[in-house]
């Protein structure tokens, strides 16, 4: 007797499922989710800058040598600089930094400054010269506000605004002495004795700013943001990468399927625990970051032509970097299974863009983001390519921070990777072997 043939079950069709609430509540809660996580976490970091500032790091230099004012010795750079030091900051959005003209150039140099605030040699006695009588009226005694375009166009900005600001009050101050010394004594030698009108406006504001770039940076460097952007294409190779070789491991293993449009192919299961595949998976992100590495290169700085320098350096940290997050990558691929993918978008992208420094300057983000910018990888690896592509490559300069960190994500990612793979493969979790139904 022979048994009939099964009936074809019946197709679903989309109205169906689209019908079906079930088929909303996982993707639905995911998306909903993800889409307020990303817009608090993009959207609070760059809302108020003003606001959330805190201690930004700006030098005060005076390297005036005084004159004699009135009959005295006197030094009003050093009366200027005190008074900036020392003005109230309830809010401590400044961090000022007292320092000699050579190291305040050191510090700009290796990006521990966003700008300098200076008081040049020669201010007491342009100060003096303001009574000076004769054809032309008296120059403007001058500071000099030194910008640092390699921290970012932001920071620098910010500093330039804050010491402009400073340097502004503080000459209304001086003026307001001149004025009342002046009218005090208007035949003494003291400032503007015998003044104008136009020397009596001199008197009351006569300080001129003058902003100059304190550390410059290559014309094709992109205001500071290239460190940035290169950055960016080093975690999204890792991460990109990782994210595919770890697909096509699975595939060519036997344990997902592969469709390309129409064309769906499943290979055979090859017997591998997952220890051995993870493993497989380190291998090729290592090796494929080379490629990756030598590309991005060639792109930005062949083709392109950003301006770089110290190459090789650059290639080696490249490559570490790319490998560290393609490492880190498969580990949370491993731990976490189907959602391996989202984990590592938050770890190594959505969290790592806004806590890191590069475009908002840590000292201009809430405390949440300066708090995980102690361990994301974006802050790291950006101090450690604009310490190479602005700052010489200095060590001080946020270099030696960046390999100190690329080599922690290496051990916690073979140590955590490891861990997991291990037990699950002690425990007899093996990987599900796809059936066809």
């Amino acid at each position: 007797m022979t048994t009939p043939p099964h009936p074809a079950p019946a197709q679903v069709r989309a109205g169906q499922v689209l019908r079906n609430p079930k088929a909303w509540y996982f993707p639905g809660g995911i998306v909903a989710l993800l889409a307020l996580l990303l817009s608090l976490l993009y959207l609070g970091g760059v809302a108020d800058p003003n606001g959330n500032l805190h201690r930004l790091p700006i030098g005060l230099v005076n390297a005036d040598r005084g004159a004699t004012v009135a009959g005295r010795p006197a030094n009003l750079g050093a009366r200027i600089t005190a008074g900036i030091a020392g003005a109230p900051d309830p809010k401590e959005q400044v961090s000022w930094r007292v320092l000699d003209p050579a190291g305040a150039q050191d510090q700009l140099a290796s990006g521990r400054l966003d700008g300098v605030l200076e008081v040049p040699d020669g201010f007491t006695a342009a100060v003096e010269g303001l009574g000076a009588t004769g054809p032309q009226p008296p120059a403007h005694p001058t500071v000099n506000v030194l910008t640092n375009p390699g921290v970012g166009s932001l920071a620098s900005s910010l500093a330039s605004s804050i010491a402009q600001t400073a340097a502004h009050q503080a000459s209304l101050q001086l003026g307001g002495s001149l004025t009342s010394a002046a009218a005090a004594s208007p035949q003494s030698g003291a400032p503007g004795g015998t003044q104008s009108g136009a020397a009596r406006l001199l008197l009351a504001d006569p300080i001129a700013v003058s902003v100059q770039v304190g550390h410059p940076i290559g014309s094709h460097s992109g205001l500071g943001l290239t460190a940035f952007y290169y950055t960016l294409l080093l975690v999204l190779s890792g991460f990109l990468g990782a994210n595919i070789i770890s697909n096509g491991v699975d595939v060519g293993l036997g344990y997902a399927d592969s469709e390309i449009g129409p064309w769906h192919t499943r290979r055979p299961v090859v017997p591998i625990n997952r220890t051995q595949t993870l493993l497989a998976k380190w291998g090729m992100s290592v090796g494929l970051a080379v490629v990756t590495t030598s590309l991005v290169m060639v792109g930005g700085i062949a083709i392109i032509g950003i301006d770089a320098s110290h190459i090789p350096l650059l290639w080696v940290f490249s490559f570490c970097a790319t490998s560290a997050v393609g490492l880190g990558v498969q580990a949370i691929n491993a731990a976490f299974g189907g959602i391996g993918q989202l984990v590592s978008m938050f770890v190594f992208v959505a969290v790592a863009l806004p806590s890191s420094g590069a475009t908002i300057p840590l000292q201009a983000l809430p405390t949440f983001y300066r708090w995980l910018a102690v361990f994301e990888p974006m802050r790291q690896l950006s101090d450690g390519t604009r310490a190479i592509l602005y700052f010489d490559a200095r060590a001080d300069a946020g270099l030696v921070r960046a390999w100190v960190m690329i080599a922690i994500a290496v051990v916690l990612a073979l140590a955590f990777g490891l861990a997991v793979t291990r037990y699950y493969d002690r425990k007899g979790l093996h990987r599900m072997v796809p059936t066809i139904v």
